[in-house]
């Protein structure tokens, strides 16, 4: 997969055969597959053995296991990212739990990087041990202004230390795209320690929500995910420009992939 994202801008599942267990019950197959991913990767963070080539090879093969039900996955854009020299912010609308797994293994290749993520992640069972061995930015999602400070601060040491960031600006997972609820958070701290923003759009809601649970919904080989990687924006004045020129990226993308 390094190799792949090393010499094109673009990938594209290839044409592949799909066993006749994981065309009739996809869903079982893949969970089968990630949990086994998921717990041997939880091991080797609980070691302390979970870094940077670990963590990519690990999403790496949540995307195969995904690929692998029948699920197409594309990406644009990736120049983009390659032509950014240093740490960089990327912004992105949050659909499901399938982009925090497998941005990894996209981004890793070209920036070491780390994510903006909600408190109840680094306390999920065996989950938890993969997710702080990655050192996050951790949110409690009750007081804005405490996350804010938060973000700022532990943001700016980590942007300083050369770690790029991965954020989901929107308060929680959702197919469709509310611009009122996308939050700035990303832009202020790019402005703050003055590195560029290259926004994320993407559709990954092949990954349903559960009705139990919300994190184990249906797969739904049926429908592609897509990644697509925007021009770099170098945020100046209050940033409301760069905003709204994030979230326009974003929503003519899904209606590009919509149409």
């Amino acid at each position: 997969m390094k190799r792949m994202l090393d010499m094109s801008p673009e990938y594209k599942t290839e044409e592949r055969r799909i066993s006749l267990f994981a065309k009739l019950f996809p869903t079982v197959s893949f969970y089968f597959k990630a949990v086994v991913i998921i717990f041997k990767n939880s091991r080797m963070a609980k070691r302390s053995m979970h870094g940077r080539t670990e963590w990519s090879r690990s999403s790496q093969a949540i995307l195969r296991a995904i690929e692998s039900v029948g699920v197409k996955i594309e990406m644009k854009g990736m120049e983009h990212v390659k032509a950014v020299e240093g740490p960089c912010i990327f912004v992105a609308n949050h659909m499901s739990t399938l982009e925090t797994l497998i941005l990894p293994v996209m981004l890793l290749p070209f920036k070491d990087i780390t994510f903006i993520v909600k408190e109840s992640l680094v306390k999920y069972p065996v989950f938890k041990h993969v997710m702080t061995s990655t050192n996050p930015i951790v949110l409690g999602r009750t007081n804005a202004r405490e996350d804010l400070i938060t973000v700022l601060k532990e943001g700016e040491q980590k942007l300083k230390e050369g770690k790029s960031i991965v954020v989901f600006p929107q308060t929680t997972r959702s197919i469709t795209f509310e611009p009122e609820k996308f939050n700035t958070i990303g832009v202020k701290l790019a402005k703050r320690v003055c590195v560029p923003v290259i926004p994320i759009a993407l559709k990954t809601d092949a990954w349903g929500y559960g009705k139990i649970f919300k994190d184990f919904g249906r797969i739904d080989p049926s429908l592609t995910v897509r990644f697509a990687f925007g021009e770099p924006l170098m945020v100046k004045d209050r940033g409301m420009e760069e905003q709204n020129k994030i979230i326009e990226f974003i929503e003519n993308k899904l209606k590009e992939w919509r149409e």
